[in-house]
């Protein structure tokens, strides 16, 4: 795994730990004062919803980057090495600038949204937007990489025929 691939891959994981234990301190803290006093946190409700799109977001990429996710290749695996290899880059790179255009169309709509507010907290929209964004430039990202792998694999063998490389598997060795 390369530099970025591990940025990637800690980010999401910190991101992923650091809002589940936010979200579940908040939800036990309300119910306990709930069940205790008859009062609730006014914010308590407002700030996991807010956290909740990070959390998925990271769950997303973190997926995608351990290879956790459907794929349908039984026709792609009837072909030689050599074309299966020329899909594959072809593939990764079609996914990646699906990618890039939805971080695209995300940015765009940031100053939309930015306006927008949450209720108690005033915090703005474009926040959870940006979790988006930001999700789907780390999975074009991991998608260019695996379109590298590919066609370096291929590259690397001399002939063509090394076996294509899973979808973006990470190891963690």
């Amino acid at each position: 795994m390369n530099r970025i691939e591990r940025g990637i891959v800690l980010t999401c994981q910190a991101v992923l730990w650091v809002t589940t234990i936010i979200i579940f301190s908040i939800l036990c803290a309300n119910t306990i004062l709930r069940y205790s006093t008859g009062a609730s946190l006014q914010w308590a409700a407002e700030l996991p919803e807010l956290l909740f799109p990070w959390m998925v977001t990271a769950g997303i990429v973190l997926g995608a980057a351990h290879g956790a996710h459907i794929t349908t290749s039984f026709l792609v695996e009837t072909l030689p090495a050599t074309a299966r290899r020329v899909i594959a880059v072809i593939v990764w790179l079609c996914v990646a600038g699906l990618y890039f255009t939805l971080a695209g169309a995300t940015w765009n709509m940031l100053e939309i949204v930015h306006d927008e507010r949450s209720p108690i907290l005033q915090v703005p929209g474009s926040v959870t937007y940006g979790c988006v964004m930001v999700g789907m430039l780390m999975l074009a990202v991991l998608a260019l990489h695996s379109a590298w792998n590919a066609w370096a694999q291929g590259a690397r063998s001399g002939n063509g025929n090394a076996p294509v490389p899973e979808t973006h598997v990470v190891t963690t060795t």
